[in-house]
């Protein structure tokens, strides 16, 4: 999953930002409402954190124009404001959830979650393809029954690749899906799944198809 977290503060932004990276989405940061317009015209995000109090252009006019365009990015409106007016003004302009600072982080992270099961395909709590078996919940892999010791982005291509059931992910779309703007293209891929193959063992599984991408 790919959050752009659009908030003013840039020390909470930050923080939430590592939060989210541990729980396993790629992440981009923005702090102001100009860069978020910017980011979601290039990127294609599942959910955006977006504060309504951010400087340059509001966060409600990027909500609107969002909307407006119709994005199938969901939106999660952060605000200090926790009245009830505040929260309906919020979803009414095309918000698909709100919640209020302070808040408790693992509420965040079931939020966004939440949002992204509305529109995504609904993936199965496991998921087995030549002895592989990745519990999508517990976020656990194992081989033949030997537990895989993965990284977030290594987890995350190899749940990818399994969900595609024999088909072929592209590269690109691996680095859109699994990586933030900062990805050194397309090493990162190539390195990510060179460093996957090792740890899952021969037979190898992974197979390149040329100019294409990556199938299991």
């Amino acid at each position: 999953m790919r959050v752009l977290v659009a908030e003013d503060e840039e020390i909470l932004a930050e923080l939430v930002a590592t939060g989210l990276r541990r729980a396993g989405f790629a992440v981009d940061t923005v702090y102001s409402g100009d860069a978020a317009q910017a980011y979601l015209g290039l990127h294609d995000y599942d959910v955006v954190v977006l504060d309504r109090d951010l400087p340059r252009v509001h966060g409600d006019d990027v909500a609107r124009e969002l909307v407006a365009s119709g994005s199938r990015t969901r939106i999660l409106m952060l605000t200090a404001a926790a009245s009830t007016e505040d929260r309906v003004a919020g979803l009414d302009l095309g918000a698909d959830d709100y919640i209020s600072k302070p808040f408790e982080f693992p509420e965040l992270v079931s939020r966004i979650r939440a949002l992204r099961r509305r529109t995504a395909r609904p993936v199965p709590p496991q998921l087995e393809r030549y002895g592989i078996r990745l519990d999508t919940v517990r976020r656990s892999a194992s081989r033949d029954g030997r537990e895989l010791d993965l990284a977030t982005k290594e987890f995350t291509v190899l749940q990818l690749l399994l969900e595609a059931d024999g088909g072929t992910v592209g590269a690109e779309e691996l680095l859109e899906r699994a990586w933030d703007a900062n990805a050194d293209q397309p090493g990162a891929v190539v390195d990510c799944v060179g460093k996957l193959r090792e740890k899952l063992g021969e037979p190898a599984v992974i197979r390149t198809v040329q100019g294409v991408g990556y199938a299991l």
